[in-house]
């Protein structure tokens, strides 16, 4: 039978894969050992490939709401309702009445996430929302502000650190994030057997924090508290900004706005003794190769922009930034930051405008998902009454998703490119399902940016797409070409340039970006193209991280920037900030478990359910809960039931929900999904909760209360 190489598109670790198939079926999934970065490890979720493909619930054909149900509808009648909807809104009511949310899997999608910029700018509507403002914001904007592009993202040289600070993140169960590192248990092993340690900072012991040398407890969003003391002892007895040091401003600004911070207050504030922080400070500032990652649960609190700036003071100012083992920067072959020709991604952009009712900032062109709900249901000049969503499933994975759904409700129009009817495209108008997984092209634009080796690898589809199905490029540029002609602005130039889209395709769009990034053709013989990486179905490996900063900084005539006003003048909010409350809750993570959408196919679902509330003995004793027990949680939004699992590996004060569950709602078709139901941890998320600064949400450290049922 023959056999296919691909790379995993689930989830950021880029894993390669073997897939075996005999016609249209998929006959086996296997890691590939001779992929340069995976090198044959994968997680349970790849081959669950092969259910996803068989999934009688995958949409293989367009749906159009007919009262209460859908009916299947062809492809260009459902392109021509689609845009005669979005284009009747922004007619009656201005380009800003229609808004646009961008899901996850978009950027994990090679044509979606090439061509839905392209549906994006045609929309012309400054209502632009994605994942990234429940996810990775802070990480965003504190790179744009120090380093000059949002982009500008450096992930931690696992591969070659001797002490590694995990913090609020849990790569054992994501394989990375924001930072592409497939086989993590194998990463961290290696840290321990060359003698270095690998420090985990979390409310809960998580399967990192077990694989760790040490695990230390701290309070939910207090985590700025410990970074601000361990960047004054850095700023003291830190080796400094060595090589970087002609490349930085604002050096004294950092210095005095460090001052005010004491190990024995971040002791107070975040529950981790004093001599503990010393101590691993110390520890960290004299460690000869050293790095300081904080993820998830740094970036969706209220102090998350804080975090990531503080973050990268740290780095700097022990001398491991842009340095073997510390912080680095990856080298990809198709480089969207740097890449000309207008094929890469934009410098972005902060508070350039801010939304019409709260009033929150605007971020490298997208306004926080927080306040979508808001934009949809508060009457008035620039309303939200049309919506289009790009494999994205915001009921169940933005702050109050309960009442996300019920603006959805209100929508005069909805439009939802996915493949799935699940709680948030059961309210569109028209559903436009892209293909398979298995069924397109495959190269990680983004996540190349993020890996902790430098490698390229391009796939062509492992199926072949079933007759008249359209790629996700044709979904985007259909839309375009129908909105543009009932503009009037569909010219014979603008015609030209879709058609020339049209033919180029997202792999001619590799193939150029190839050619001109740091390892291609113009580099001379023997140079990336997407021919050439053809001929290497495996990938090829392009060596490990290395020193980059001072020849990006002269690209962008930028210096590091180390103490931006916006977020030392956020400092003072910090240090206005009283705890949450006496019960917090926050979210994880199972490898199992891929955000909301893939809770439908039966391997992954199976055995014991996963969807419990985590408590610690003691907090469970003290409100009379026993084990297994069905409680009632509830936060000032909302009140869910779930079952309660007792463990220590929970901080007193904290609970713990999975997220992308709740798929108990009606006019989904999710048969598997809704027979494992489970809560939706977004029904208690509060989206007034928010990191004022980024206006990224903040999931994590939410009030609730606990009681028996």
């Amino acid at each position: 039978m023959p056999k296919r190489s691909t790379t995993c598109p689930l989830c950021e670790a880029m894993c390669g894969l073997t897939i075996e198939t005999d016609g249209a079926r998929v006959l086996s999934v296997r890691g590939d050992p001779d992929d340069p970065l995976s090198r044959g490890y994968l997680c349970p979720k790849g081959p669950a490939l092969a259910a996803l493909q068989d999934d009688p619930d995958r949409l293989r054909a367009p749906l159009r709401r007919v009262g209460d149900r859908f009916e299947p509808i062809g492809w260009d009648d459902a392109l021509e309702l689609a845009a005669d909807g979005l284009h009747r809104v922004a007619e009656r009511h201005g380009s800003d009445a229609v808004a646009v949310y961008v899901g996850n899997p978009t950027v994990h999608n090679l044509g979606a996430s090439i061509f839905a910029p392209l549906l994006m700018r045609a929309l012309r509507t400054k209502n632009k929302y994605s994942a990234s403002s429940v996810d990775q914001l802070p990480h965003h904007v504190a790179a744009h502000l120090m380093f000059g592009h949002q982009f500008l993202l450096p992930v931690p040289d696992v591969d070659r650190a001797e002490l590694f600070w995990v913090m609020g993140a849990n790569p054992l169960a994501s394989n990375g994030s924001l930072m592409s590192a497939p086989g993590m248990r194998g990463r961290l092993a290696a840290i321990r057997e060359r003698g270095g340690r690998v420090v985990v900072f979390d409310p809960r012991r998580t399967e990192t924090a077990v694989a760790a040398s040490e695990h230390v407890f701290v309070r939910p969003g207090t985590d700025a508290w410990l970074l601000a003391a361990t960047l004054k002892i850095a700023l003291a007895e830190g080796r400094g900004l060595g090589a970087l040091a002609p490349h930085t401003e604002r050096l004294e600004v950092l210095r005095d706005a460090m001052a005010p911070f004491t190990v024995a207050e971040a002791a107070a504030r975040t529950g981790v003794d004093a001599s503990t922080i010393e101590r691993l400070a110390r520890e960290l500032v004299r460690a000869e190769r050293a790095v300081v990652y904080g993820r998830m649960g740094l970036s969706t609190q209220r102090f998350g922009g804080l975090c990531q700036w503080l973050i990268h003071a740290i780095n700097l100012l022990t001398g491991n930034f842009d340095r073997e083992g510390g912080a680095m920067f990856a080298s990809p072959a198709f480089d969207a930051v740097h890449v000309p020709g207008g094929l890469g991604i934009g410098k972005g952009g902060f508070a350039r405008w801010r939304s019409r009712v709260r009033g929150l900032p605007e971020a490298n062109g997208e306004l926080p998902v927080a306040t979508l709900a808001d934009e949809i249901l508060t009457e008035g000049e620039g309303r939200v009454r049309a919506l289009v969503t790009s494999a994205g499933n915001p009921v169940l994975s933005t702050p109050n998703g309960a009442r996300l759904g019920r603006a959805l409700e209100t929508l005069e129009h909805m439009v939802s490119i996915d493949f799935y009817l699940n709680e948030t495209t059961r309210h569109a108008s028209v559903i436009l399902p892209p293909p398979s997984p298995l069924e397109r092209p495959h190269y990680d634009v983004a996540f190349h940016h993020l890996a902790v080796r430098n490698t390229a690898k391009l796939s062509d589809p492992v199926l072949t797409p079933p007759d008249g199905q359209l790629a996700d490029h044709e979904i985007a540029l259909a839309l375009v070409e129908r909105l543009e002609r009932r503009r009037g602005a569909l010219t014979l130039r603008r015609r030209a340039t879709l058609a020339a889209l049209r033919r180029l395709g997202p792999v001619g769009i590799v193939d150029l970006g190839l050619r001109l990034g740091p390892h291609g053709l113009r580099r001379g013989l023997g140079g990336l193209s997407a021919a050439a990486l053809r001929r290497a179905p495996h990938g090829v490996d392009l060596g490990p991280l290395v020193p980059r900063m001072p020849g990006i900084l002269r690209a962008w005539r930028h210096a590091i920037d180390l103490a931006p006003p916006p977020l030392v003048e956020d400092l003072a909010r910090l240090r206005a900030s009283a705890p949450e409350g006496e019960l917090v809750l926050i979210g994880r993570r199972h490898l199992r478990s891929n955000n909301s959408w893939m809770h439908n196919l039966p391997k992954l679902v199976a055995g014991k359910s996963i969807c419990t509330l985590l408590m610690n003995p003691a907090d469970a004793e003290a409100r009379g809960v026993a084990a297994g027990a069905r409680v009632a949680v509830t936060s000032r939004v909302g009140a869910v039931e779930v079952e309660v699992e007792l463990s220590d590996a929970m901080m007193p004060g904290v609970v713990s929900l999975p997220h992308g569950f709740g798929h108990d709602q009606p006019g989904t078709r999710l048969c598997v999904a809704r027979a494992h139901a489970g809560v939706s941890i977004n029904d208690l998320t509060d989206e007034t909760l928010l990191d004022e600064l980024t206006g990224n949400a903040a999931l994590s450290g939410v009030p609730v209360e606990v009681r028996p049922r």
